[in-house]
């Protein structure tokens, strides 16, 4: 029988630095039926001229900026394969991964089957990746997965699934409305096309920890927290179709509650619509309150200083962290670059 094919999907805007590496890492799967599809999202820099610089293995296409949904939808438009691989421009694939996630299918098992792993996040030295292990890692059904992940707050990385093309076209296109959390949008709509996930452990993906990749940058932006509202409806409501019960308005009225701070107060109109969904939910949000570490802040220095803290240190902190691994790994690229052949 003949092996399927596998679409790797890469959307790519101002990548150049680190679009190498994760074509490099697409090439390199074990998994050898593979196409390999990059999208340039309109560029400034040489994205596209370095991803067409690592050979004929690579399929580049250019195209005018419209958002990384957008560019998703194109390059999905462009593939033939019989399981898509999401890939963001930043992150690196295990060698296996692919190939272990297929082997986990036993042979005339649904394509609706919905295959996942581990992630690991790292900032630039790949070696001090460690994978991620939360209660997502286990074989789970469509509402059992979106339970955990709305109550515990937890999440997987978009390029850990491995979707058939049957989930994709049920899923259906990328969200191009959503400026945040058009992940998590999205594949909520693959479980729920899904019969349930299979997690395959000891491979994945390695994520590359970056200011603006983290799925709670959202900042000061109404637009993004606009779109975020718009995905808290839609997980709510992906959820209570499958289940409608005592511990699904539970894990609902969590989830708002765990992401109401990027509302309050700034925008009490926001945090009015997240209340309104509480009571739907027989519920009632108290607004946020500041974290142990930062509450002794707020009688010295007041609310807004101690809610600055909050937000921007842990920020500051990555940051600090950020800027020193990136130090050591020139520092270790040119050490190694020095070194006599055979050393």
């Amino acid at each position: 029988m003949k092996k399927p094919l596998v679409s790797i999907l890469i959307p790519a805007y101002n990548a150049e630095k680190t679009i190498a590496y994760t074509i490099q890492s697409a090439i390199a799967q074990s998994w050898q039926r593979k196409e390999i599809i990059v999208v340039d999202d309109g560029s400034r820099d040489r994205t596209a001229e370095t991803a067409r610089s690592l050979g004929s293995k690579v399929t580049v296409v250019s195209t005018e900026n419209r958002g990384a949904a957008a560019t998703r939808n194109e390059a999905l438009s462009l593939s033939q394969g019989d399981f898509i691989q999401w890939l963001d421009a930043d992150d690196i694939l295990v060698p296996e991964k692919i190939e272990r996630q297929l082997k986990a299918l036993r042979e005339g098992e649904s394509r609706r089957i919905l295959l996942s792993s581990a992630w690991a996040p790292f900032y630039y030295r790949t070696r001090h990746a460690q994978f991620i292990s939360n209660s997502l890692c286990q074989n789970l059904s469509p509402v059992e997965w979106l339970l955990r992940k709305m109550s515990e707050n937890v999440h997987m990385q978009t390029a850990t699934w491995l979707p058939s093309r049957e989930l994709t076209e049920a899923a259906g296109p990328w969200n191009t409305s959503l400026l945040s959390d058009d992940d998590g949008e999205y594949f909520c709509r693959v479980l729920l096309a899904s019969e349930c996930t299979r997690f395959v452990p000891g491979t994945g993906v390695l994520y590359r920890m970056s200011p603006t990749s983290r799925l709670s940058h959202i900042g000061g932006s109404d637009r993004k927290k606009s779109a975020m509202m718009n995905s808290m409806r839609l997980h709510i409501q992906y959820l209570r179709s499958l289940e409608e019960s005592e511990r699904v308005r539970k894990a609902c009225l969590t989830y708002l509650g765990n992401w109401s701070e990027y509302f309050y107060p700034e925008r009490p109109d926001m945090f009015a619509e997240l209340q309104a969904l509480a009571t739907q939910l027989g519920g009632y949000l108290e607004p946020p309150v500041l974290r142990r570490k930062y509450a002794w802040l707020k009688p010295v220095f007041g609310w807004k200083s101690a809610r600055w803290a909050q937000r921007v240190l842990p920020e500051r902190k990555a940051s600090t962290i950020r800027c020193w691994d990136k130090v050591m790994f020139e520092f270790e690229n040119r050490k190694a670059s020095f070194k006599a052949p055979g050393c």
